[in-house]
C-alpha cells in the first residue's frame, strides 16, 4: 500500500509539469493546457507526501525486522516481496522524474 501511495502521489505531483509536456509531445495542444501549469507552485508540497510514503515503504521492505510468516500467506510468497521492491523503485523513479522536471523539460521545448 505504501508503494502504491508513493506512485499515485508521484503521478499527481507530475501533473503540473510532465503531463503538459507529454501531451505536447503527442501533438495535443490548446489554450486549456495552460491551466495545467497552475499547480506548479505547489509541486514541492505535493512531492513531500510520496517521498514520505516511499521512505516508510523502503524501511518496511529493507530494514524492518522480519516477522514470521504463516504458510500460504502473502508474505510467504517470494514473488510478492519482489513486486513490492519493484513498485518502490518505480515510485522512487517517478518522484525523481517529477522533482527534476525543471532540469530536463527545456530540452524538449
Amino acid at each position: 500500500m505504501l508503494a502504491a501511495g508513493g506512485i499515485v502521489g508521484a503521478l499527481v505531483a507530475s501533473w503540473c509539469c510532465v503531463l503538459p509536456l507529454a501531451l505536447v509531445t503527442l501533438g495535443v495542444g490548446g489554450a486549456w493546457m495552460n491551466r495545467l501549469t497552475a499547480l506548479a507552485p505547489y509541486k514541492w508540497y505535493v512531492l513531500i507526501g510520496p517521498t514520505v510514503l516511499l521512505g516508510i515503504g523502503v524501511w518496511h521492505t529493507y530494514w524492518r525486522p522480519a516477522r514470521a510468516c504463516e504458510p500460504g500467506s502473502v508474505c510467504a510468497v517470494p514473488a510478492s516481496r519482489q513486486f513490492t521492491k519493484a513498485a518502490l523503485w518505480a515510485g522512487a523513479g517517478l518522484v525523481a522524474l517529477s522533482a527534476s522536471v525543471d532540469l530536463w523539460a527545456p530540452l524538449f521545448w
